[in-house]
């Protein structure tokens, strides 16, 4: 006797489970531009690495005499994959069920999910599609009561930004719950056009008045209006803005390739073969003389970092500051980088803020950094004060000074004021090169010598010759040969030494690292 009756009855099910929605839902999710949740799952990860987990779970009717009549399948799917060769706990929402919502769904299916991801040391991709919340308002009618809002699972959800690399991806509106899951990972991605996160979506905002409408004529304007990928990826809540589904999940395996696979597992080195003593004579005309000509602070990591290595994350937001991922000598390592293009490197408040995330994503899991510095200071005036900049500041200062994985800086040009202080910890050890273009200090000396010098100015008969001869006078004294006497700076360097000098601080770094484990 065999169970021939039942696997044939697992079939069905499993059969039932791959339409999902139905076809006619499975085309319009298709008519929107957006893939369906299974062809999403197909693509992100290795090619036939997805192993399904609860895939006949969902809401089934029976007929008369107790026979499986119909299931409509759990929105949320999940299993374990292989990214790059490494396993990984693949999601992604069913938006042609109920559009995703989790009154459809099996809630202990998502809170397993992530439970998986932390017990079993997993990092997990979230592909987020919908609502993934408590329902809608007939949901309550059906009960036949309200409850104060509880998200079952979401302790798990903390665990994990604790202990694995968390991946999301919004691929549609996604609201309430399913911006919440978007938020809380360490790596974001929106696809533009397609994905918009709410807190609440425009019906809901509509319901509010008048006011708190913006003139959109259409409800995808309105969406795009309301919660866009140009809003979201500038004010720092989603971290990238993609042109495709595709674009999105190479980001996201990309992203995971400089990762450990969870909390204390030493991220991998990669094969490197770009020369470690490359040196590169771009770099001698790269800061140029004059202090108000600005410079390309990207072309300077593509020359420094592994060939075709770094990887930028949050282009959009904190523009002041550039944050990637990149290599060196095939290790992996944190970058934090000026943008004199912007704002002259003046971190603002949003700056700070990405500056401390990002410190701190690199002290979770072990990654040494490299921050290469031309920075004036803190961003002034009174809309930075009323930003609360010296506030977010600090925070980025104390995140630097918490930090216990090795730091090398490069100074360029610039480091003055609290904000200049922040390149490194100054309490510990500080492996540090300076460019000959290195400029320094408190404050910039430039714009106080009227008020230093304001009375010798006053009384000379020619003021305009007497500032010229004061800052001829200064700059001697400002030059970096200066501070190197006093060792005040360790070393200064010829700016084509940057690469292999940081390639050395690599190896060290790693060998650091690795002796932790």
């Amino acid at each position: 006797m065999t169970w021939a009756k039942e696997l044939e009855e697992l079939r069905r099910r499993e059969a039932l489970a791959e339409q999902m929605g139905g076809p006619d839902k499975v085309a319009r999710q298709h008519s929107r531009g957006k893939m369906d949740a299974r062809a999403r799952l197909a693509a992100l990860v290795d090619e036939g690495s997805f192993r399904e987990i609860g895939k006949i779970a969902g809401s089934a009717k029976y007929d008369a005499n107790g026979d499986l009549a119909s299931v409509t399948p759990a929105p949320f799917l999940f299993g374990k994959a292989l990214i790059n060769g490494r396993p990984v706990v693949a999601t992604a929402d069913d938006f042609t069920i109920r559009g995703g919502a989790a009154d459809a769904g099996i809630a202990r299916k998502m809170v397993q999910a992530e439970r998986m991801a932390h017990e079993l040391k997993l990092p997990i991709i979230r592909m987020i599609d919908g609502t993934g919340g408590g329902g809608s308002v007939k949901t309550l009618e059906q009960i036949g009561a309200t409850y104060i809002p509880a998200v079952p699972g979401w302790g798990d959800v903390v665990t994990n930004l604790d202990t694995v690399p968390v991946v999301a991806l919004a691929l549609g509106p996604t609201a309430g719950l399913g911006a919440a899951r978007t938020v809380a990972s360490h790596y974001s991605i929106m696809v533009k056009g397609l994905s918009q996160i709410f807190a609440a979506g425009p019906a809901v905002v509509d319901g509010l008045g008048e006011a708190y409408k913006d003139g959109s004529t259409s409800h995808e304007e309105a969406k795009e209006r309301l919660g866009g990928s140009e809003i979201h990826t500038r004010n720092g809540v989603v971290d990238d803005e993609v042109a495709s589904e595709a674009e999105a999940f190479a980001r996201a395996r990309h992203f995971l390739s400089f990762m450990p696979e969870y909390v204390g597992q030493p991220a991998r080195r990669s094969l490197c073969t770009d020369p470690v003593h490359r040196r590169e004579d771009a770099l001698l005309s790269l800061v140029p003389r004059d202090p108000k000509q600005v410079y390309s602070m990207r072309r300077c990591m593509e020359m420094v970092f592994d060939s075709d290595t770094v990887f930028e994350i949050g282009k959009h937001w904190g523009r002041a500051a550039i944050t990637a991922l990149a290599r060196l000598d095939g290790w992996p390592v944190c970058v934090v980088a000026s943008d004199p293009s912007y704002l002259g490197g003046s971190w603002e408040a949003k700056t700070s803020e990405k500056v401390e995330r990002f410190v701190k994503l690199a002290e979770q899991f072990r990654l040494p950094i490299v921050h290469l510095v031309d920075n004036p200071g803190f961003m002034i005036g009174r809309e930075a004060e009323m930003a609360g900049t010296i506030r977010y500041g600090v925070n980025a200062m104390n995140a630097i000074y918490r930090a216990t994985v090795p730091l090398a800086s490069i100074v360029m040009r610039r480091a003055y004021g609290i904000a200049g202080s922040a390149m490194s910890n100054a309490d510990r050890y500080q492996y540090r090169y300076c460019w000959p273009s290195g400029d320094w200090g408190s404050l910039p000396i430039a714009g106080g010598l009227e008020v230093a010098y304001k009375a010798e100015l006053e009384a000379a008969d020619d003021p305009a010759a007497l500032l010229e001869e004061i800052r001829e006078r200064l700059a001697k004294v400002t030059s970096p040969f200066r501070s190197a006497e006093r060792f005040n700076v360790e070393d200064i360097i010829d700016p084509r030494d940057t690469r292999p000098l940081l390639c050395e601080f690599a190896v060290l770094a790693w060998r650091k690292l690795e002796s932790e484990r």
